[in-house]
């Protein structure tokens, strides 16, 4: 019970610490890519919008309609086909913010009983709520990480 309070809030703390780790990493290398298979930073904050627009569905399914399928959706497609390079990056922070924060909200008030709904995920897998809080409360700490690379490999790259 307590390791879910805590993921809870881990989830719940995602746009402070993006919008944290983003003042750390000046903007005009927000488009650097360290190779053309990687994402650069403004995508990889478009895909977080994405994201958070799917897991917002996701855990209202998981929720209300323990069951019923949450469909994945294949985030490499998702950037090309909508040309995450072109999108607008502080409509996306907006966007999660306020995704977020209503989940957020939303989760700490479910009864216990919900958390181990089960739903249909991916090729034939299953995920629970609590799967995926778990995987949610990671995802913005993960791509913190991921642009802090990209902010060591430009700097390797454009030194001052």
């Amino acid at each position: 019970m307590q390791n879910r309070k805590e993921r809870i809030e881990r989830y719940g703390k995602g746009f402070q610490q993006l919008t944290e780790a983003l003042e750390q990493i000046p903007k005009e290398m927000w488009e650097f890519k360290p190779s053309p298979e990687r994402w650069s930073i403004h995508e990889i904050l478009i895909h977080i919008a994405d994201s958070e627009a799917n897991a917002f569905i996701k855990c209202r399914k998981l929720i209300a309609q323990p069951g019923k399928a949450v469909n994945d959706y294949n985030q490499d497609i998702w950037s090309d086909a909508l040309n995450y390079r072109q999108q607008k990056i502080e409509d996306a922070l907006e966007l999660f913010k306020w995704l977020r924060y209503n989940t957020f909200t939303l989760i700490k008030e479910i009864p216990d009983k919900a958390w181990s709904n089960a739903s249909g995920y991916g090729d034939g897998g299953t995920v629970t709520l609590d799967d995926w809080l778990e995987i949610y409360a990671n995802h913005i700490p993960d791509h913190i990480k991921q642009m802090k690379k990209n902010y060591e490999e430009w700097q390797k790259q454009f030194p001052a």
